[in-house]
């Protein structure tokens, strides 16, 4: 199914899209996850975590397909219980931070990371802080779009990174 056609590419912000529309289809989220999840089907996945905010509807789709827990990572100042903060600078130059609940999972499980876009890295390399920090093992890095580029490479380099828009469009 070629969901991706879907995206409503009419937006002016700076992703000039919107793949929400994805999500109102049942057969084309569903194609969606199965694309996602393609490279880890057969491979220990624990936990999926999602970034706030796209990153919680896509993981948590995938946790249930995968049969596992979702584990958030919010936004700064959300979480209303004893938590570990990483502060970064996004796409834009913004500075924000990102929060896990201290203690989600037992040292050594294995964690596959998703979100809806991932363009700079800088969302995804401080969730892999808090992961890490957190005693998770990274399995993998999903996203829908999930751009190589140089500010991307030391993930590419490091962890097992998948991206389902092709770079061209």
């Amino acid at each position: 199914m070629d969901y991706l056609r879907l995206i409503d590419r009419s937006k002016l912000h700076y992703k000039r899209s919107d793949v929400t529309p994805i999500f109102a289809e049942p057969a084309a989220f569903a194609a969606l996850v199965e694309d996602l999840i393609a490279p880890w089907k057969n491979e220990r996945v624990e936990r999926v975590v999602g970034t706030d905010a796209l990153g919680f509807i896509v993981g948590t789709a995938i946790a249930l397909r995968l049969g596992v827990g979702f584990v958030p990572v919010r936004k700064g100042g959300k979480l209303p219980v004893k938590n570990e903060r990483v502060s970064f600078k996004d796409y834009s130059g913004v500075e924000k931070s990102f929060e896990l609940r201290a203690d989600p999972w037992p040292a050594g499980t294995c964690v596959l990371l998703t979100d809806e876009w991932i363009e700079t890295g800088a969302t995804a390399r401080a969730a892999v802080e808090l992961i890490e920090r957190a005693g998770g093992v990274i399995v993998g890095i999903a996203a829908i779009a999930f751009r190589k580029n140089d500010k991307t490479a030391p993930l590419w380099a490091k962890y097992r990174c998948h991206g389902v828009w092709p770079e061209q469009v």
